[in-house]
């Protein structure tokens, strides 16, 4: 009989054993996979304007990232598309390669980057524009060039940008002075109505938001469904009460 697994065999007439065990196989080799960046840590560009440098993250470790390279795409609508890609075994858990690490590329771009935009894997955008050479000005969430913080629609978007706001979510200024904003931020729920004759009705969700201006564009304070300014002046004492002391409460 046996007792354990590792004690099982077959026994002999001769009162013998012959083990059962598999013979064991080969283990097989670490797998690599295709891989982009972690990370585009930033660009850079010769002095010819049409060479690129790259530095990216990678794997770290020997035998975990080989064939680095980058490549233009396509150039289109002033941007210059370019995919970064290698080689990495760090998918595979035996490789060991748990740690990342810095590493440059090159590539030739076929038109100069001066009046172009760079995006990297389709995620980092790069410019020249307003940049000190050699490197190249990394572009933000707002795009490379967005608009002053303002009383101005195009403010706003970014106002709506910083709140996190849902896709077709629509804004109502309710006070704005240049260094502060209410704005009422409504998302559409429910049905997506076409005529309004065939019964469809459309609701939205409305949140009422303050903000406060900064170098970097408009800043959130918090949300508040209060009536005047009581919600908003919790959030920040010196939100100027000439821009909510006429707000009704949100209706629910």
């Amino acid at each position: 009989m046996c007792w354990l697994l590792s004690g099982c065999g077959t026994m002999r007439a001769d009162g013998g054993a012959t083990s059962t065990r598999e013979p064991s196989t080969a283990e097989s080799p670490i797998s690599w996979t295709l891989a982009a960046p972690m990370a585009v840590n930033g660009v850079s560009v010769a002095a010819d304007d049409r060479t690129l440098q790259l530095d990216v993250q990678v794997p770290a470790g020997t035998n975990c990232t080989r064939g680095l390279k980058a490549a233009v795409d396509t150039v289109e609508n002033g941007v210059i598309y370019v995919k970064v890609i290698f080689e990495s075994s760090s998918m595979d858990r035996r490789s060991g390669c748990t740690h990342d690490e810095r590493a440059l590329t090159s590539v030739r771009l076929p038109v100069s980057v001066v009046g172009h935009r760079v995006m990297v894997n389709s995620s980092d955008v790069f410019t020249l524009s307003g940049a000190t050479r050699p490197a190249l000005r990394k572009c933000g969430k707002l795009g490379c060039d967005p608009a002053p913080t303002g009383c101005t629609s195009a403010s706003y978007q970014q106002a709506m940008l910083t709140a996190d706001t849902p896709q077709h979510t629509y804004w109502d200024d309710l006070g704005c002075d240049g260094h502060w904003l209410v704005l009422e931020l409504s998302t559409r729920m429910g049905p997506a109505c076409g005529d309004v004759s065939s019964g469809c009705t459309e609701s939205a969700l409305t949140t009422r938001w303050s903000f406060r201006a900064a170098p970097d564009g408009w800043h959130a304070l918090g949300t508040s469904d209060a009536a005047g300014c009581a919600g908003v002046l919790r959030m920040s004492p010196a939100f100027p009460e000439a821009l909510c002391r006429h707000l009704p409460a949100l209706k629910r």
